[in-house]
């Protein structure tokens, strides 16, 4: 890669030589941009009375981190409204979650607006500009009204759902169109892309030629790329870090407190796109169904919390407390609760610890773009008694993980059923799909995706 990259994100990791990335994400962007030089542009986390018009530009060698405030304004209408309570919901298939309002539209144009204009004093000619997710699918355009000529990319790292649900969006025309001033638009999975072309041929009269790697779309007078790049973890990271975490003292306290008893594992933001009450049920049926399992197997249900003020989120907190006080309360023996629910974050290190104890990983979302947990769970696995994958069909990682026992969260006792599979399941079954999966880890890390990402921009 000879060209500088200049990645455009809502939040940008720190660049400090000494600190290391939260997420293999950043880890895969900090190391490619430090190869070729580069920029992370985006907002700083800050929200303060009045914002200046300066960018703070902080380098580290050939990489520098830019990042700009937001005012309260901004920040409620533009990050808290229009992107997580309007986008996010639309996006994962909750229409009923919808709070949509013109003037939380127009904030959100507004900060896109201000984004393009700060960045655009950064950049030099033969940059490519790769922009990340759906809090900024105005940026193109943006950038575009500046006279910026640079190669543009977006990729979308959420679902994009189907057109009849994209339509219920009032600005669903405004927004759609901004996605034609991207030279290449990526999509976790084929089912994602063929949801914006459908919506392009039906509602823009595009025309599309499909070619290898994707298709050439020309609709609103612009021609573009549209393309499926499912995105990786840094498999060897995860596995080198569950070895050593094995021995670690978290790891070890875990161990002593399951006294010899199977460990069944879920880690998910607290959202209601994870189906975890429906995960919840699923287990309680399995208790219940196959009564052997009481006070031989439990659940370990890590929810960090996020985006408190949004109504929703504090609803899904009150609804997993509750419903697991009740399956306790019914269930729970004097040495033995059947769901541990934590409320807090740990460690990469930490979870991947406690990956590797548990037999079952249950990843059983109700919509996920990819779903990255799935894969730290197998690449956290020791290779002579791996666990078992249960997978939400309707994860981005069900297409390219079909060694995962397939489910779909919504039927309780089908998913009750799976688990049960995986619990049963022989050592070689196991082994074989583990294997199998990993091959497909380790073919598509996320340093590949992101290199083979650039190149197809690059080309664009």
């Amino acid at each position: 890669m000879t060209n500088r990259i200049v990645v455009v994100s809502n939040r940008v990791a720190p660049v400090n030589e000494g600190r290391t990335a939260a997420g293999g994400l950043a880890v895969a962007v900090l190391a490619a941009l430090r190869r070729s030089g580069g920029i992370w542009f985006g907002w700083s986390g800050e929200v303060v009375a009045a914002p200046g018009e300066d960018v703070s530009v902080t380098e580290s060698g050939r990489l520098a981190r830019a990042t700009v405030d937001l005012s309260e304004r901004d920040y409620e209408e533009y990050y808290n409204r229009f992107a997580n309570s309007t986008l996010w919901p639309l996006f994962h298939y909750r229409v009923d979650l919808v709070n949509f309002d013109r003037g939380n539209y127009v904030g959100y144009r507004r900060v896109n607006r201000k984004f393009a204009r700060r960045l655009a004093g950064l950049l030099q000619p033969d940059d490519l500009i790769w922009v990340h997710d759906y809090h900024l699918i105005p940026l193109g355009q943006e950038l575009r009204r500046l006279g910026v000529r640079n190669r543009l990319g977006l990729f979308l790292h959420i679902p994009l759902p189907p057109r009849e649900l994209l339509a219920t969006l009032p600005v669903h025309r405004e927004l759609m169109r901004c996605f034609s001033f991207f030279d290449l638009v990526g999509f976790q999975t084929e089912t994602d892309r063929s949801h914006l072309l459908d919506y392009l041929v039906r509602e823009a009269r595009a025309r599309v030629e499909e070619r290898e790697g994707g298709a050439v779309v020309r609709a609103y007078r612009r021609t573009f790329r549209l393309e499926s790049h499912p995105i990786g973890i840094d498999t060897r990271y995860v596995e080198r870090n569950a070895a050593k975490a094995e021995s670690s003292r978290e790891s070890e306290r875990l161990r002593v407190s399951l006294a010899g008893r199977r460990l069944i594992i879920g880690v998910d933001r607290l959202d209601y796109s994870k189906g975890l009450p429906q995960r919840f049920d699923a287990f309680a049926h399995l208790l219940r169904a196959y009564p052997r399992h009481l006070n031989r197997v439990s659940l370990m249900q890590i929810a960090p919390p996020s985006r408190g003020a949004i109504a929703e989120y504090s609803e899904i907190r009150r609804t997993l407390e509750t419903l697991a006080g009740h399956v306790n309360g019914e269930l729970a023996d004097v040495d033995w609760v059947p769901i541990r629910y934590l409320n807090k974050s740990f460690g990469r290190r930490t979870l991947f610890g406690f990956l590797r104890q548990a037999q079952v990983g249950l990843v059983t979302p109700l919509r996920d773009g990819m779903n990255l947990v799935a894969m730290e769970y197998l690449a956290s696995q020791p290779p002579d008694d791996p666990g078992v994958l249960v997978l939400s069909r309707f994860a981005g990682a069900a297409e390219h993980l079909p060694d995962a026992l397939i489910v779909n969260p919504y039927d309780v006792e089908g998913v009750a059923k799976t688990i049960q599979a995986a619990l049963a399941m022989p050592v070689e079954e196991r082994r074989e799909r583990w294997q199998r999966s990993m091959q497909v880890l380790r073919s598509n890390s996320v340093e590949a995706w992101f290199e083979r990402f650039v190149s197809r921009l690059s080309e664009a």
